[in-house]
């Protein structure tokens, strides 16, 4: 017998592995290509995407872009220059998380720009800004953008799950068929569960929070691409983008300490998504992960 060789692209069960990661592969005719970048960590995370975004737009023909932004100020939150410097690098819409609310200046910003993002369920009542936006891509299509927070071990918001369903279910005009997903949260099983329940209606669940990549890119058995992690895009000798000498004290005698962003080379994590347009099921899902000099 003859083993043959395995492809990335064969269906397991009714579950679809994503494509080699960095392959580059040829985009589907017809699909909307989107790209998620993962959290961009303080001064060396933005140079990076200023490098590496523009011509990666290009050479890909991408035609939507998310990153998530909340660390993005110096290592903690995000004000109205850092969002303007990454809307100039290329990218279309920034998510965020539990950080964005870390400097103050960036609240009236949240208010007057539907381009920035906070998670959904932290709800109306005084909380500024928005949690989801509709937008145009690239190639002409209409694609909403919706940005969701986990509860375990983060703060007790309101919950994510029937959140996203009231926004799918209960909306007063129907959301266009392309749907992608910020989910920002703490435990891999809880963005498990968020992308099997909303497996179908959406088309694309990806993770953000810990900036450690996962490697369990895939599309499930309704149509959703889904990542538990998209990683960091931040110095890549460091802890989670900081600097070791002013976080391994806290592991090694539990002394208070001031994080501080890394140095030297960083590394890029992305995901990259291709998306049928009439219907919102992904058709390919593929990993990017680049080292840059800043």
């Amino acid at each position: 017998m003859t083993d043959e060789p395995s492809t990335s692209l064969a269906p397991i069960g009714r579950t679809r592995l994503g494509n080699p990661a960095n392959g580059n592969a040829p985009r589907p005719p017809g699909a909307t290509r989107v790209l998620m970048i993962g959290d961009l960590i303080g001064k060396p995370g933005r140079l990076a995407v200023e490098q590496v975004l523009p011509a990666l737009r290009d050479e890909r023909g991408i035609d939507f872009v998310t990153a998530n932004g909340e660390n993005v100020a110096g290592g903690m939150g995000l004000t109205p220059s850092t969002a303007e410097a990454m809307f100039a690098s290329g990218v279309d819409v920034i998510t965020s998380g539990n950080h964005i609310w870390d400097k103050r200046e960036i609240y009236p910003y949240l208010d007057a720009n539907d381009r920035v993002l906070r998670p959904l369920n932290y709800g109306t009542n005084g909380v500024p800004g928005r949690g989801w936006g509709v937008y145009q891509a690239l190639d002409g299509t209409d694609l909403a953008v919706i940005n969701l927070q986990g509860r375990t071990y983060m703060q007790q918001i309101e919950n994510p799950f029937t959140d996203a369903d009231r926004l799918l279910d209960e909306s007063s005009e129907p959301l266009p068929p392309v749907r992608i997903v910020d989910f920002h949260c703490e435990l891999t099983s809880e963005k498990n569960a968020l992308g099997l329940h909303l497996d179908g209606r959406v088309s694309a669940v990806v993770g953000t929070h810990t900036h450690v990549v996962t490697g369990d890119e895939r599309i499930l058995p309704g149509g959703t691409a889904y990542q538990t992690d998209l990683g960091m895009t931040g110095p890549v000798w460091s802890v989670i983008g900081f600097d070791p000498a002013t976080v391994l004290p806290r592991f090694i005698n539990a002394l208070p300490t001031r994080f501080a962003v890394g140095e030297g080379p960083v590394v890029f994590n992305a995901c990259q998504i291709d998306i049928d347009p009439a219907t919102g099921r992904a058709v390919a899902i593929e990993r990017i992960s680049q080292l840059v000099e800043v």
